[in-house]
């Protein structure tokens, strides 16, 4: 992925180093801790209850922190359907809300639920499982040292992002496109071609609201320092081919976002791509070190 500047805040004042200098990735006390969540995910069948997690007060005061600085940036640079959905959406500003409390939520508006993840998951299962009304979410916490940005997805960004979205038919609707797609192809590289649309959609898109970018997508949404730089962005208009051969690094702040003028216009443009796609598709797109899985933040 040459030519790809990774960007990523690696303490509380916001500076930006090599995302192996978070201390999501380097502290081994955190480590330890989010490997002990992460395991309750091991054999888990999509659909089962997720376990509960007791949370530690640090944990606690860690959401809390990151509730009261996405509720105002969101405020300011999310776009209006995502601040729609968010007035229905499971985000409570006091705890961090178990699985079982946003998956019941979200049942009776949309009929998604969260099913456990632990990390990152293979293409087929994690996008397929959209199509059944199922989304994969974790359950650990970022860092408490750096509690506005993670280089991974956790339970911050799952509920902040996801959880906002899929309390929303609109955006529903895309997710279950998603799927239905992902159910239909067994091929890696095709199945990568759903994931890296995926990406730069549901992920990192933006709309463009009064002539300036607003985010909807779930990365954006669930980070703080990200949200508040899309005018830095090298923002394109919404074109497929261009998003299949634009390369991207998860770690850290993404220099290329895609832009569209609605959700609508959103949906319309990956169900013309969707729609066709099978195991006999043409693969277009550069490897990248996303490869194998979907993620985000």
């Amino acid at each position: 992925m040459s030519g790809i500047q990774v960007r990523t805040p690696v303490a509380a004042d916001g500076r930006l180093g090599e995302a192996g200098e978070h201390p999501g990735l380097s502290d081994p006390d955190y480590l330890s801790r989010r490997r002990a969540i992460a395991a309750q995910a091991r054999g888990h069948r999509v659909g089962d209850p997720s376990p509960p997690v007791e949370y530690t007060a640090s944990e606690e005061r860690t959401w809390r922190t990151v509730h009261r600085a996405l509720w105002t940036a969101q405020d300011e640079h999310a776009c209006r359907a995502a601040l729609d959905a968010r007035r229905y959406a499971p985000v409570p500003a006091d705890h961090i809300p178990q699985h079982a409390e946003v998956g019941a939520h979200l049942r009776r508006l949309t009929g998604f639920d969260f099913t456990l993840a632990g990390g990152v998951v293979a293409n087929k299962r994690f996008l397929g499982s959209m199509a059944d009304g199922y989304f994969h979410a974790v359950q650990f916490v970022r860092h408490p040292a750096v509690p506005l940005f993670t280089p991974e997805p956790d339970v911050v960004h799952d509920v902040f992002g996801h959880g906002i979205h899929l309390a929303s038919p609109a955006f529903a609707r895309i997710y279950r496109l998603i799927g239905k797609a992902a159910l239909r192809v067994e091929r890696e590289d095709v199945l990568q071609m759903i994931s890296d649309v995926y990406w730069f959609t549901l992920e990192y898109g933006v709309l463009d609201e009064g002539g300036a970018p607003k985010a909807y997508g779930a990365a954006l949404l669930s980070s703080f320092g990200e949200i508040g730089r899309l005018h830095e962005a090298d923002v394109r208009p919404l074109d497929v081919d261009a998003m299949l051969a634009t390369p991207y690094d998860i770690r850290g702040y993404q220099p290329v976002l895609f832009g569209a003028r609605t959700l609508d216009e959103v949906n319309d443009t990956l169900a013309a791509f969707l729609e066709d796609l099978d195991d006999d598709s043409e693969p277009r797109r550069r490897p990248g070190p996303g490869d194998g899985g979907t993620a985000g933040r």
